[in-house]
């Protein structure tokens, strides 16, 4: 039996397609011991009928970690959800927020927002067959349907169905002429609505999502719902997470530097190496580690430059001298 890491949801790094991989997680881990990390959303076919060891596979550092999927079955979805808990995941996490139409073509992510009964169903299959927490993250609404009375309505429904944690993105979702980037940034910001849902359901677990791009916005965000849930910023400047320890976890140790990060991560890179993953895998996930800093453009550079010449290794990653402030 795998054993169980206790899940404080005050500080959560997103799900992001083609970024939080685990070469991603583990690179984040190194700065912050305590975030709740989040897995790619990873489709119920994929899975059942696809490598899963592929797609499940961690390092036991990530903890404590999610597993994100999409799907709509409650039965597929409930048998994914067992490969999770199986696997030694944390948490399983619903996908309903999503509004490619890839994805709604595939009848998951925010289209399921209209269907509060089928995402209700599918909660009820994963949470009967596992013991791990089974969360959603959703929008505040999709299209037309986005009152107020709607989502509470949702989140009642979903509830009811055995759900206790709800990661909310305080926008709504356009299913139809936006694209799913314009969809991160077009529709306004709603905070007060994920406030308010708090208030009216204190006995639910609810995480807020969307435009948090600083610990302090984080701080100010937090005495009105119980977490946050921070995305792009984290990967594009990842030292943002070096104080999330200290700051909402309580921890009483000065932030590593970046250098002590590199340090850290080059055995990880040897023995990633060896087992014959491509080393681009990884250091991709680190061009934004100096973001802001002197030198990190020259940093990026010098990363992408170096990373696909013949006989390119982890001393890559030592920072060169025409980097020091």
């Amino acid at each position: 039996m795998s054993v169980k890491h206790p899940i404080n949801r005050t500080f959560c790094i997103a799900p992001m397609m083609d970024w939080t991989d685990r070469h991603c997680r583990y690179f984040h881990r190194l700065i912050s011991q305590h975030a709740v990390l989040y897995t790619e959303m990873v489709t119920t076919g994929a899975l059942i009928h696809g490598d899963r060891h592929r797609f499940l596979q961690f390092n036991p550092e990530e903890h404590p970690l999610a597993l994100q999927l999409g799907g709509s079955n409650p039965q597929d979805l409930a048998t994914c959800a067992k490969m999770a808990e199986d696997y030694g995941y944390d948490e399983v996490n619903l996908n309903v927020g999503c509004p490619s139409e890839r994805v709604q073509n595939g009848r998951f992510g925010a289209c399921l927002m209209v269907e509060p009964e089928l995402v209700a169903d599918c909660v009820a299959a994963m949470t009967h067959a596992v013991a791990i927490p089974v969360t959603v993250k959703s929008r505040i609404g999709v299209d037309d349907q986005d009152s107020y009375g709607e989502l509470v309505s949702f989140v009642a429904t979903i509830a009811q169905a055995g759900c206790e944690t709800f990661i909310v993105h305080a926008r709504k979702a356009w299913l139809s002429g936006l694209s799913p980037k314009e969809n991160r940034e077009v529709p306004p910001l709603r905070y007060d609505v994920v406030y308010q849902l708090k208030t009216d359901f204190p006995q639910l677990e609810i995480i807020l999502n969307g435009g948090i791009t600083t610990l302090d916005q984080a701080e100010e965000v937090l005495p009105h719902v119980d977490g946050v849930m921070v995305g792009r910023e984290a990967y594009h400047n990842p030292y943002l997470l070096a104080d999330v320890d200290r700051r909402f976890y309580g921890v009483q140790r000065k932030p590593l530097s970046r250098e002590a990060i590199l340090e850290l991560l080059i055995p990880y890179v040897q023995q990633q190496l060896e087992a014959g993953v491509r080393l681009n895998s990884v250091t991709r996930h680190l061009l934004g580690l100096f973001h802001g800093r002197p030198g990190g453009r020259l940093w990026r550079r010098h990363i992408s430059e170096n990373v696909g010449k013949p006989g390119a290794y982890e001393t890559i990653l030592y920072k060169p001298a025409s980097l020091e402030n």
